[in-house]
Protein backbone atom coordinates (compact mmCIF):
# COMPACT_ATOMS: atom_id res chain seq x y z
CA UNK A 1 0.00 0.00 0.00
CA UNK A 2 0.90 3.78 -0.93
CA UNK A 3 -0.09 6.89 1.01
CA UNK A 4 -0.28 10.47 0.22
CA UNK A 5 2.22 12.63 2.78
CA UNK A 6 2.80 16.04 2.57
CA UNK A 7 2.24 15.73 -1.31
CA UNK A 8 4.08 13.18 -1.99
CA UNK A 9 3.49 8.81 -2.12
CA UNK A 10 5.54 7.09 -0.07
CA UNK A 11 4.99 2.92 1.22
CA UNK A 12 2.61 2.60 3.95
CA UNK A 13 5.61 1.46 6.19
CA UNK A 14 7.52 4.80 5.59
CA UNK A 15 4.26 6.66 6.00
CA UNK A 16 4.91 8.64 9.49
CA UNK A 17 4.58 12.67 10.68
CA UNK A 18 6.67 14.32 13.41
CA UNK A 19 5.82 13.43 17.03
CA UNK A 20 6.03 17.68 17.33
CA UNK A 21 2.92 17.83 14.65
CA UNK A 22 0.12 19.49 16.65
CA UNK A 23 -2.42 16.84 15.12
CA UNK A 24 -0.46 14.14 17.23
CA UNK A 25 0.45 16.28 20.34
CA UNK A 26 -3.36 17.95 20.52
CA UNK A 27 -5.33 16.72 17.98
CA UNK A 28 -5.51 19.99 16.13
CA UNK A 29 -6.17 18.76 12.70
CA UNK A 30 -9.08 17.80 10.60
CA UNK A 31 -10.30 15.46 8.80
CA UNK A 32 -12.86 13.42 6.51
CA UNK A 33 -13.47 9.94 5.58
CA UNK A 34 -15.01 9.35 2.16
CA UNK A 35 -15.89 6.49 -0.21
CA UNK A 36 -14.55 5.99 -3.95
CA UNK A 37 -16.69 4.07 -5.85
CA UNK A 38 -15.34 2.91 -9.74
CA UNK A 39 -12.79 5.77 -9.12
CA UNK A 40 -14.83 8.36 -8.12
CA UNK A 41 -15.28 9.72 -4.62
CA UNK A 42 -18.99 9.94 -4.30
CA UNK A 43 -20.53 13.49 -2.59
CA UNK A 44 -17.25 14.86 -2.67
CA UNK A 45 -17.94 18.59 -2.89
CA UNK A 46 -19.62 17.91 0.06
CA UNK A 47 -17.00 16.21 1.90
CA UNK A 48 -14.42 18.91 0.86
CA UNK A 49 -17.01 21.62 2.05
CA UNK A 50 -16.98 20.00 5.47
CA UNK A 51 -13.92 19.66 5.62
CA UNK A 52 -12.68 23.43 4.70
CA UNK A 53 -15.62 24.12 7.56
CA UNK A 54 -13.62 22.19 10.06
CA UNK A 55 -10.53 23.88 9.44
CA UNK A 56 -11.75 27.65 9.10
CA UNK A 57 -13.24 26.94 12.99
CA UNK A 58 -9.92 25.75 13.91
CA UNK A 59 -8.12 28.90 12.82
CA UNK A 60 -6.43 27.80 9.42
CA UNK A 61 -9.11 28.39 6.71
CA UNK A 62 -6.21 28.15 4.10
CA UNK A 63 -4.73 24.48 5.73
CA UNK A 64 -6.39 22.39 2.92
CA UNK A 65 -4.39 22.05 -0.75
CA UNK A 66 -6.10 23.27 -4.18
CA UNK A 67 -4.76 19.87 -5.48
CA UNK A 68 -6.08 17.86 -2.57
CA UNK A 69 -8.62 15.95 -5.07
CA UNK A 70 -5.54 14.90 -7.71
CA UNK A 71 -3.94 13.93 -4.65
CA UNK A 72 -6.66 11.41 -3.57
CA UNK A 73 -6.93 10.26 -7.16
CA UNK A 74 -3.34 9.48 -7.49
CA UNK A 75 -3.19 7.46 -4.13
CA UNK A 76 -6.22 5.59 -5.42
CA UNK A 77 -4.54 5.20 -8.56
CA UNK A 78 -0.90 4.27 -7.11
CA UNK A 79 -2.90 1.36 -5.22
CA UNK A 80 -4.72 0.29 -8.25
CA UNK A 81 -8.10 1.07 -6.32
CA UNK A 82 -11.29 1.98 -7.89
CA UNK A 83 -13.96 0.99 -4.59
CA UNK A 84 -11.98 2.40 -1.36
CA UNK A 85 -12.04 3.64 1.57
CA UNK A 86 -10.36 7.28 1.84
CA UNK A 87 -9.63 9.36 4.56
CA UNK A 88 -7.89 12.39 4.42
CA UNK A 89 -6.44 14.25 7.15
CA UNK A 90 -4.76 18.32 7.62
CA UNK A 91 -3.21 19.10 10.35
CA UNK A 92 -1.83 22.58 11.72
CA UNK A 93 1.06 20.99 10.89
CA UNK A 94 4.48 20.87 13.38
CA UNK A 95 5.26 23.86 15.83
CA UNK A 96 6.57 24.51 19.25
CA UNK A 97 4.79 22.46 21.86
CA UNK A 98 2.38 25.15 23.15
CA UNK A 99 -0.87 25.10 23.55
CA UNK A 100 -1.61 28.53 21.49
CA UNK A 101 -1.01 27.71 18.01
CA UNK A 102 0.52 29.81 15.77
CA UNK A 103 -0.47 32.31 13.18
CA UNK A 104 1.36 30.64 10.16
CA UNK A 105 0.28 27.60 9.25
CA UNK A 106 2.42 24.95 7.16
CA UNK A 107 -0.17 21.95 7.23
CA UNK A 108 0.50 18.00 7.36
CA UNK A 109 -1.81 16.57 4.48
CA UNK A 110 -2.17 12.95 4.43
CA UNK A 111 -4.02 10.31 2.21
CA UNK A 112 -4.85 7.11 3.58
CA UNK A 113 -7.03 4.43 1.65
CA UNK A 114 -7.92 0.59 1.78
CA UNK A 115 -9.63 -1.57 -0.42
CA UNK A 116 -13.34 -2.15 -0.17
CA UNK A 117 -16.29 -4.13 -2.31
CA UNK A 118 -18.11 -2.52 -4.99
CA UNK A 119 -21.08 -0.61 -4.05
CA UNK A 120 -24.02 0.59 -5.57
CA UNK A 121 -26.91 -1.66 -7.26
CA UNK A 122 -24.62 -4.91 -8.11
CA UNK A 123 -22.58 -4.36 -4.84
CA UNK A 124 -22.27 -5.53 -1.42
CA UNK A 125 -22.12 -4.52 2.19
CA UNK A 126 -19.34 -4.23 4.01
CA UNK A 127 -21.14 -5.35 7.59
CA UNK A 128 -22.15 -8.93 7.68
CA UNK A 129 -25.56 -8.26 10.15
CA UNK A 130 -27.51 -5.50 11.24
CA UNK A 131 -26.22 -3.48 13.87
CA UNK A 132 -26.57 -4.34 17.61
CA UNK A 133 -26.61 -1.02 19.35
CA UNK A 134 -26.13 0.22 22.91
CA UNK A 135 -27.12 3.43 24.97
CA UNK A 136 -24.21 4.37 26.67
CA UNK A 137 -23.99 7.06 29.87
CA UNK A 138 -21.02 9.29 27.94
CA UNK A 139 -22.75 12.19 26.93
CA UNK A 140 -22.37 13.77 23.34
CA UNK A 141 -19.87 17.09 24.08
CA UNK A 142 -22.16 20.09 24.08
CA UNK A 143 -21.66 22.26 20.70
CA UNK A 144 -21.20 25.16 23.05
CA UNK A 145 -18.15 23.71 24.11
CA UNK A 146 -16.65 21.98 20.80
CA UNK A 147 -18.64 22.81 17.92
CA UNK A 148 -20.91 19.53 17.00
CA UNK A 149 -20.32 20.33 12.95
CA UNK A 150 -16.54 20.21 12.92
CA UNK A 151 -14.62 16.42 12.61
CA UNK A 152 -11.52 17.26 13.91
CA UNK A 153 -8.80 14.12 15.27
CA UNK A 154 -9.82 14.86 19.00
CA UNK A 155 -12.24 11.69 19.08
CA UNK A 156 -11.98 10.96 22.97
CA UNK A 157 -15.67 11.73 23.63
CA UNK A 158 -16.60 8.66 20.96
CA UNK A 159 -13.30 6.78 22.56
CA UNK A 160 -15.01 6.70 25.61
CA UNK A 161 -18.09 5.67 24.43
CA UNK A 162 -17.27 2.77 22.60
CA UNK A 163 -14.55 1.67 25.61
CA UNK A 164 -18.36 1.20 27.60
CA UNK A 165 -19.54 -0.82 24.84
CA UNK A 166 -16.22 -3.22 25.61
CA UNK A 167 -17.28 -3.51 29.94
CA UNK A 168 -20.82 -4.89 28.51
CA UNK A 169 -19.82 -7.10 26.27
CA UNK A 170 -19.63 -10.90 26.43
CA UNK A 171 -19.90 -14.19 24.58
CA UNK A 172 -23.74 -13.57 23.51
CA UNK A 173 -23.83 -9.98 23.20
CA UNK A 174 -21.56 -7.70 21.29
CA UNK A 175 -22.73 -4.23 20.34
CA UNK A 176 -21.86 -2.61 16.89
CA UNK A 177 -22.32 0.90 18.13
CA UNK A 178 -22.84 3.08 20.89
CA UNK A 179 -25.92 5.16 20.89
CA UNK A 180 -25.14 8.76 22.78
CA UNK A 181 -27.55 11.57 24.00
CA UNK A 182 -26.75 15.01 25.10
CA UNK A 183 -26.59 16.65 28.91
CA UNK A 184 -30.32 16.50 28.56
CA UNK A 185 -30.98 12.86 28.24
CA UNK A 186 -31.97 13.57 23.95
CA UNK A 187 -30.90 10.82 21.58
CA UNK A 188 -28.06 12.75 19.38
CA UNK A 189 -25.87 9.66 17.18
CA UNK A 190 -23.55 6.96 17.38
CA UNK A 191 -20.28 7.29 18.15
CA UNK A 192 -19.68 7.30 14.31
CA UNK A 193 -22.70 7.39 12.69
CA UNK A 194 -26.04 8.88 12.61
CA UNK A 195 -29.76 7.47 13.25
CA UNK A 196 -32.99 7.38 11.73
CA UNK A 197 -35.75 5.44 13.06
CA UNK A 198 -39.36 4.81 11.28
CA UNK A 199 -42.70 5.84 13.49
CA UNK A 200 -46.38 4.72 11.86
CA UNK A 201 -44.75 5.27 8.39
CA UNK A 202 -42.61 8.74 9.02
CA UNK A 203 -39.16 8.54 8.63
CA UNK A 204 -37.38 10.32 11.72
CA UNK A 205 -33.98 11.50 12.47
CA UNK A 206 -32.64 13.67 15.91
CA UNK A 207 -32.10 17.58 14.29
CA UNK A 208 -28.92 19.36 14.46
CA UNK A 209 -28.55 20.05 17.96
CA UNK A 210 -25.22 18.44 19.20
CA UNK A 211 -24.60 15.87 16.44
CA UNK A 212 -22.45 15.82 13.29
CA UNK A 213 -24.23 17.02 10.26
CA UNK A 214 -23.39 13.35 8.53
CA UNK A 215 -23.03 13.20 4.69
CA UNK A 216 -24.87 10.02 4.57
CA UNK A 217 -27.72 11.47 6.85
CA UNK A 218 -27.96 14.54 4.37
CA UNK A 219 -28.03 12.61 1.42
CA UNK A 220 -30.95 9.77 3.21
CA UNK A 221 -33.47 12.94 3.84
CA UNK A 222 -32.64 14.48 0.45
CA UNK A 223 -33.61 11.37 -0.92
CA UNK A 224 -36.51 10.58 1.11
CA UNK A 225 -37.64 14.11 0.46
CA UNK A 226 -37.61 13.52 -3.21
CA UNK A 227 -39.82 10.63 -2.88
CA UNK A 228 -42.36 13.02 -0.65
CA UNK A 229 -42.88 9.87 1.90
CA UNK A 230 -43.00 11.88 5.49
CA UNK A 231 -39.68 12.66 6.77
CA UNK A 232 -39.21 14.62 10.40
CA UNK A 233 -36.15 15.79 12.29
CA UNK A 234 -36.75 16.51 15.84
CA UNK A 235 -35.99 15.88 19.50
CA UNK A 236 -36.67 12.52 20.65
CA UNK A 237 -35.56 9.96 23.82
CA UNK A 238 -34.61 6.36 23.52
CA UNK A 239 -37.76 5.04 24.24
CA UNK A 240 -38.79 6.34 20.37
CA UNK A 241 -35.95 4.58 18.73
CA UNK A 242 -36.71 1.72 20.86
CA UNK A 243 -40.21 1.13 20.49
CA UNK A 244 -39.54 1.89 17.01
CA UNK A 245 -40.82 0.18 13.85
CA UNK A 246 -37.74 0.08 12.54
CA UNK A 247 -34.44 1.91 12.77
CA UNK A 248 -31.11 2.22 10.85
CA UNK A 249 -27.32 4.13 11.24
CA UNK A 250 -26.06 6.22 8.56
CA UNK A 251 -22.39 6.67 7.86
CA UNK A 252 -19.89 6.82 4.78
CA UNK A 253 -18.49 3.41 4.76
CA UNK A 254 -21.16 1.78 6.30
CA UNK A 255 -24.14 3.39 4.10
CA UNK A 256 -27.36 2.49 5.63
CA UNK A 257 -27.22 -0.50 8.26
CA UNK A 258 -30.71 -1.86 9.73
CA UNK A 259 -30.43 -1.86 13.56
CA UNK A 260 -30.92 -5.31 14.50
CA UNK A 261 -31.87 -4.34 18.31
CA UNK A 262 -31.24 -1.31 20.83
CA UNK A 263 -30.62 -2.16 24.56
CA UNK A 264 -31.57 -5.55 23.87
CA UNK A 265 -34.26 -5.21 22.67
CA UNK A 266 -35.93 -5.76 18.91
CA UNK A 267 -36.41 -3.12 16.55
CA UNK A 268 -34.94 -4.46 12.96
CA UNK A 269 -35.25 -3.19 9.20
CA UNK A 270 -38.54 -2.53 7.14
CA UNK A 271 -39.81 -1.31 3.96
CA UNK A 272 -38.86 1.97 4.45
CA UNK A 273 -35.09 1.34 5.66
CA UNK A 274 -35.01 -1.20 2.55
CA UNK A 275 -36.30 1.95 0.01
CA UNK A 276 -33.74 3.83 1.78
CA UNK A 277 -30.94 1.61 0.83
CA UNK A 278 -32.22 1.16 -2.73
CA UNK A 279 -32.69 4.60 -3.33
CA UNK A 280 -28.87 4.80 -1.63
CA UNK A 281 -27.63 2.82 -4.15
CA UNK A 282 -29.23 3.87 -6.95
CA UNK A 283 -27.67 7.37 -6.50
CA UNK A 284 -24.21 5.82 -5.90
CA UNK A 285 -24.59 3.72 -9.60
CA UNK A 286 -26.00 6.76 -11.49
CA UNK A 287 -23.54 9.11 -9.95
CA UNK A 288 -19.78 6.33 -10.12
CA UNK A 289 -20.85 3.58 -12.28
CA UNK A 290 -22.70 4.33 -15.15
Amino acid sequence: MQYHVDGALVSREAATVSVEDRGFRYGDAAFETCRAYGGEVFAWDRHVRRLRNTCETLGMPDAVPDDLAVRVAETLDANDLDDAYVRVSVTRGVQPGKLTPQKEVDPTVVVVVKPLPRGGLDGERIWDDPAVVQTVKTRRVPSSAIPADTKTHNYLNGILARLELRRVSNAGYQPDEALMRDLDGTLQEGTTSNVFFVDDGVLKTPSRGELLPGITRELVLELAADESFPVETGTYGLDDVRDADEAFLTNTTWEIRPIQQVDGLKVGGGPITALCQRLYDERVEAHCYD
